[in-house]
């Protein structure tokens, strides 16, 4: 049986001060019931502030000014920023962000932080492909698929590195040994487009990744966690959304088709029919997260946008 974990934390600085409570905890520790209490404030955690302290460190974990995570142009979701290191501590507190995340499955508790395909399929350990930049920069996923669908010869002049601004500083990353001396050809173009995905959804922030995963897996070991798949484990996390389905019908866009088109009629006669858990999966599939946007869908940035 586990014991008790207390904290007692400034609402403003809940990220900072929740980290200085769990860093001196062992995983066994961490384990037991969360007895949380805001400083300054009334209140007996019967649940309710535990779940308001999942919520808003999720939020502030998520904060630009923190550094650790940034925002895809989705607006929705999240991976680590590969800058994260201007932070000192910034590998602590991503060991720190995969505690909060796993300790959160193991309470039953719903975090505010959705996290992009990829960082999923990280904490599963399955593999990324090429098709996981979508979620991240679909302009850039439709550069990398023309590539592969088209042939490149006299077209493209490209080597095996890419060009990366940081602080003011132009860095040139090889992608493979040498990678800046070697021409992207037609013969080679499968290869780098694996390689430039593989950096940016990986190599850029393999430090952030491995830190994350260990705090979790502290408390969602493999064996415990990899039976479920990436839109399960986000379920898991956020919890269900309410989707308005006369809202995503006034907010889609058609291409070949209208609104009268009978096919999509039927569309939506079989839209109007799905569960809110059914209705999430069809958001994850097109949308690539269940998270709907605070305005609705008008809000949300389709590819074109």
């Amino acid at each position: 049986r586990f014991g008790t974990v207390r904290l007692c934390v400034r609402r403003d600085y809940v990220f900072e001060d929740s980290f200085h409570h769990i860093v001196l905890r062992k995983p066994e520790e961490l384990k037991g019931k969360l007895n949380v209490v805001f400083q300054g404030e009334e209140g007996v955690d019967a649940g309710g502030l535990t779940r308001e302290w999942y919520l808003t460190l999720s939020k502030q974990m998520l904060n630009p000014d923190k550094a650790l995570f940034i925002q895809m142009s989705n607006g929705l979701t999240y991976q680590p920023n590969p800058s994260s290191h201007i932070q000192p501590d910034h590998l602590k507190y991503f060991k720190f962000a995969g505690q909060v995340v796993g300790k959160a499955l193991w309470d039953e508790q719903l975090l505010d932080a959705h996290f992009t395909l990829s960082m999923y399929k990280h904490l599963l350990n399955l593999p990324i492909g090429y098709q996981d930049v979508e979620a991240v920069d679909p302009d850039f996923f439709r550069n990398l698929r023309w590539m592969l669908e088209n042939n490149i010869t006299d077209v493209l002049d490209e080597t095996f590195s890419i060009v990366r601004s940081q602080f003011g500083e132009v860095l040139t990353i090889d992608l493979k040994p040498n990678g800046r001396n070697i021409d992207v050809t037609e013969d080679n173009k499968a290869e780098y487009v694996q390689l430039v995905a593989q950096q940016h959804l990986t190599t850029a922030i393999r430090e952030q990744i491995d830190a994350f995963k260990e705090g979790f897996q502290e408390l969602m070991p493999p064996e415990l966690i990899n039976i479920f798949t990436c839109s399960e484990l986000e379920l898991l996390m956020c919890g269900l959304p309410t989707i308005d389905v006369e809202d995503l019908k006034a907010n889609t866009e058609y291409s070949g088709y209208t609104r009268d088109s009978p096919q999509i009629k039927w569309y939506w006669t079989f839209v109007q029919s799905l569960s809110q858990e059914d209705l999430a999966r069809l958001v994850q599939f097109v949308t690539g997260t269940s998270q709907v946007p605070m305005e609705g869908f008008k809000a949300l940035k389709g590819m074109n946008d």
